[in-house]
């Protein structure tokens, strides 16, 4: 199948040094906000992004999540592996997400703590991508978020050997319920092999689509000292 002719033109903003945030934290908790539309004072792109859903909508098509992230990792070899998962807190200290920690990601991150994220906007027709080092959260944390989950997510922690070949969808729906009936009247607790990860960046570069493929893109990279430098990138 040819889809070389598939293709777009990008029209929807622009990106400059000027309008950057001195922190990246910051400029990314801003374009965020934006994704949902709850920057204040932009009214007229959260229209334009409503219509564009309700098109969408008309159309069957489902909703995106704003906060979904391709995370890449490689294993000691260098073979690498790419996933989507869902970026669950962002701040100084880094992106932060949950996984099991037997999954393939997981051990990849045991042998290669080197990841990157990539965040895909289509709606903004932008796009970020951070490259840095991959550190396990404290346990007390991962069990504070893991009561937060539903119910049936926490059994599923425990009764998915993430990654791993399974016989059947039915083997699996028994795993479920099984420790459906073994937590049955009790509270699911944090099972050993599951828990957070936080990405500390050391690199976050924003890609903003422009008319003739001469788009905007801006890459704050960590100094020595701790300070973030803004380099302007050719698309």
């Amino acid at each position: 199948m040819d889809i070389s002719g598939l293709r777009r033109e990008y029209t929807l903003g622009a990106l400059d040094r000027e309008s950057l945030a001195p922190d990246p934290i910051a400029q990314f908790e801003q374009w965020f906000k934006e994704a949902l539309c709850q920057r204040p004072g932009a009214r007229l792109r959260r229209i334009g992004v409503a219509l564009y859903k309700l098109w969408d909508a008309i159309l069957g098509k489902p909703p995106i999540d704003v906060n979904a992230m391709v995370l890449a990792t490689c294993d000691a070899q260098g073979n690498p592996s790419a996933r989507t998962v869902l970026l669950k807190e962002v701040s100084a200290r880094g992106f932060v997400f949950y996984t099991n920690y037997e999954s393939r990601k997981g051990q990849d991150i045991e042998q290669n703590p080197r990841g990157c994220l990539v965040f895909y906007w289509p709606e903004l027709e932008r796009q970020v991508c951070v490259t840095g080092t991959i550190f396990k959260l404290p346990v007390e944390e991962s069990a504070a978020y893991f009561a937060t989950r539903p119910r049936g997510s926490q059994i599923a922690a425990w009764a998915s050997p993430q990654s791993r070949p399974i016989s059947s969808r039915k083997e699996l729906e028994s795993r479920w319920s099984q420790f459906e009936e073994q937590f049955r009247g009790k509270r699911v607790p944090l099972p050993p092999h599951w828990g957070g990860y936080v990405l500390v960046p050391e690199m976050i570069e924003f890609w903003q689509g422009r008319p003739n493929r001469l788009h905007d893109r801006f890459r704050y990279v960590k100094r020595p000292d701790g300070a973030w430098e803004i380099l302007q990138i050719a698309p």
